[in-house]
């Protein structure tokens, strides 16, 4: 397990890496821009995208991960669907090649010709990403590869990513948009039950380099196994309650703005962008809970960020069927899991968290929302 937390930190980085180099030329963003459609349409958004940047960072991770680990090439899964279709109307696979010189020729293929901007995306793709460190001391997990399958959500936020508002983080405190709230999310799951169990956040563009200008990122990563619990983030320090603090979805259902107006505090009902950005202020504590009452995350949203949460002693329930329980406390039949299709579905939305969400740390706080919230959905 301490291996494949290395690698996953490392390709972590790696994705970053070119998610940063997909933002650095204007007019090469505006070519890698594509439209999801049919299946593949998240309902939740008038315009939702697909960018190469998104498809190559997936398949590069796929490629690296089933490399070192066979026993898990064909449980990778991403968000993206790997063809592409090109200026012909040509449908293209895309993959990583054995050689840069091999994945810029295809991706060539892709970009309309466009050399240039193919041997840039290729070279960031096979090129080896300063080392990522990580204390993995303790953790002796005894699970083995073939019993493990993956999350990507390549780039979460893709809006805020294409969007490309710069803004400057505030220490302790949540920003709602903007580049910060795109990340690289992979999560590890059990294949026989679906629990996450291991997790790993990059956050590419956490802050300028005040010398070269260059964006920077910062990565989180946590583990919880039998027992094992270990993260990146430290535990929540017992200190005095400030009252309960919620973060939400700005399209979020108005009985649930109403009803959360009445637990917090105005400063502490909040609003940001981004699935996988809600979840992590919930790991930092810059929110106590995270709340989504419609289907539109997907498994790839959540599972990296969930096996942290387990780490910290919270995690992330299905909000339908949290409400529908009558004991209180952490009854882990709510959790949400990473294994089984919805057979009901087509497309994108077989990986649907149906029922909505709750994101956690505390116990205490996630029974006070779902109390408020009974009778009200």
């Amino acid at each position: 397990m301490a291996d494949l937390l290395r690698l996953l930190l490392k390709v972590a980085e790696k994705a970053a890496n070119v998610a940063r180099v997909c933002r650095q030329e204007a007019p090469l963003f505006q070519l890698l821009v594509q439209e999801k459609t049919g299946d593949d349409k998240n309902k939740k958004f008038v315009q939702d995208f697909k960018t190469l940047a998104d498809v190559v960072i997936q398949e590069m991770i796929r490629h690296d991960v089933g490399t070192q680990f066979p026993d898990m090439a064909e449980f990778i899964h991403g968000e993206e669907s790997n063809k592409f279709e090109n200026g012909l109307g040509e449908s293209v696979i895309v993959t990583v090649c054995s050689t840069e010189e091999e994945t810029a020729a295809l991706l060539a293929t892709v970009l309309d010709g466009d050399h240039t901007a193919a041997s840039l995306l290729a070279k960031a793709i096979h090129q080896d990403p300063a080392t990522v460190e990580a204390n993995t001391d303790g953790l002796t997990v005894s699970l083995s590869p073939s019993e493990l399958g993956i999350w990507i959500d390549p780039i979460d936020a893709t809006s805020q990513y294409i969007q490309g508002r710069e803004k400057e983080l505030e220490e302790g405190r949540l920003s709602p948009s903007g580049l910060h709230c795109a990340l690289v999310l992979i999560g590890v799951y059990l294949r026989s039950t679906g629990e996450p169990i291991m997790g790993v956040i990059n956050q590419p563009f956490h802050h300028k380099d005040p010398a070269g200008g260059g964006w920077k990122g910062r990565h989180f990563w946590g583990v919880s196994w039998d027992g094992i619990n270990i993260c990146s983030v430290s535990q929540p320090k017992d200190g005095e309650d400030r009252g309960l603090s919620v973060v939400l979805s700005s399209s979020e259902k108005q009985v649930v703005k109403g009803v959360l107006a009445l637990l917090c505090s105005s400063d502490k009902l909040m609003y940001a962008s981004g699935a996988g950005y809600k979840i992590l202020c919930v790991i930092e504590g810059l929110a106590d809970v995270y709340i989504l009452s419609e289907g539109s995350t997907f498994k790839w949203d959540s599972c990296a960020p969930h096996a942290l949460l387990r780490a910290l002693g919270g995690g992330v329930v299905d909000l339908t069927k949290r409400l529908q329980m009558t004991s209180e406390g952490q009854d882990h039949t709510a959790e949400l899991t990473y294994h089984e299709p919805d057979t009901e579905c087509k497309g994108a939305d077989r990986w649907a968290n149906r029922g909505g969400l709750v994101a956690y740390r505390d116990c205490s706080k996630l029974n006070t929302v779902i109390a408020a919230l009974k009778g009200k959905l």
